[in-house]
């Protein structure tokens, strides 16, 4: 139930028959019964989500929408049960058969900064790396994107997004439970690749960036956003134990030694197009994430730092090609 039906068509249409089999096989392992504690739960709920005759999907505004052409209040009701019960809702904002999914980044924000920065996405390839519950991925597809294969290790982000699929129903758009290492190849098949949130979570963020170099087509985009320090000089550092409350964070750089890891890793020049102090407006706890969010993450005394005394968090974004 987490993988879409047409998902092994979709990749053939898309140029990518080589990958059908060994996509199937890796599906099949991290999908195997018992690899997740919820996942018997998350497939049962998929299976009991409502009947409501949708209308078109609307991808090209800030929320992504679909609206209810027949159906019941109590239907209605029971799907924002259902939908609830997916929580934390990290990406979004979605309007879903009349149900507002207020998640805790207000990504349309992101998005309004990364879409005039980008080669049009028309009849391109896509790929989404740490893609969530596939808020992006949508979005590409209303910009005209051919085929989006999104990718993300959490597979309650994977349930999410097949539960909003049960509704938007929107072709050649797929979230994967895999990392990047583990696409089957990296035959530089893909026209744009998008890396948002995840540089900073990698133990080598230069690998990482070598990977996705492999996965473009001579010439092709890369759109990276994460999370760096302030200061002039190259420079990076690794907290020593969490940063804004969050695990995993590894290595933090200043703008002008991200700038260095391009370079190296094969890209050509990229260009800055937004570095910016997020907000408490961009980021904060909801009905849908009633968890810690950013404004738990700050000195109360001081919020230009985190609880950990490092500075607050600010994100970059960047634009590049890649170079054979």
């Amino acid at each position: 139930m987490l993988i879409s039906e047409t998902l092994l068509v979709d990749l053939a249409a898309a140029g990518l028959e080589d990958w059908c089999a060994p996509v199937r096989a890796l599906l099949a392992e991290n999908l195997r019964e018992g690899i997740h504690g919820r996942l018997r739960e998350w497939n049962d709920l998929l299976r009991k989500l409502p009947h409501l005759e949708t209308g078109p999907s609307i991808l090209h505004e800030p929320t992504v929408r679909v609206s209810t052409a027949g159906g019941d209040a109590d239907s209605v009701a029971m799907l924002r049960e259902r939908l609830l019960e997916l929580v934390p809702w990290r990406k979004g904002p979605f309007h879903i058969c009349g149900i507002d999914i207020d998640s805790e980044w207000r990504s349309d924000m992101k998005w309004a900064r990364i879409a005039p920065a980008i080669s049009p996405l028309s009849n391109r390839l896509v790929l989404d790396v740490g893609c969530g519950n596939g808020y992006y991925a949508l979005r590409m597809r209303g910009l005209g994107a051919r085929f989006v294969l999104g990718i993300d290790p959490t597979l309650l982000y994977v349930a999410q997004f097949q539960a909003l699929q049960r509704y938007v129903r929107e072709p050649a758009a797929h979230v994967l439970p895999l990392r990047l290492a583990d696409l089957p190849t990296r035959n530089h098949d893909f026209d744009t690749a998008f890396s948002m949130g995840v540089l900073y979570h990698q133990r080598d963020p230069l690998e990482h960036l070598r990977q996705l170099h492999g996965c473009l087509r001579n010439g092709g985009e890369l759109v990276l956003e994460t999370l760096i320090l302030p200061g002039d000089q190259p420079g990076a550092t690794t907290p020593p134990d969490r940063y804004a409350r969050m695990r995993n964070v590894w290595l933090l750089p200043t703008l002008p030694r991200l700038l260095d890891w391009f370079e190296e890793c094969g890209y050509s020049e990229p260009i800055v197009v937004d570095v910016s102090v997020t907000t408490t407006e961009e980021q904060r706890s909801t009905e849908w994430m009633p968890f810690e969010s950013l404004q738990h993450a700050l000195n109360p005394d001081d919020p230009r730092l985190t609880v950990e005394g490092l500075p607050r968090p600010r994100r970059a974004l960047l634009v590049s090609r890649s170079l054979t």
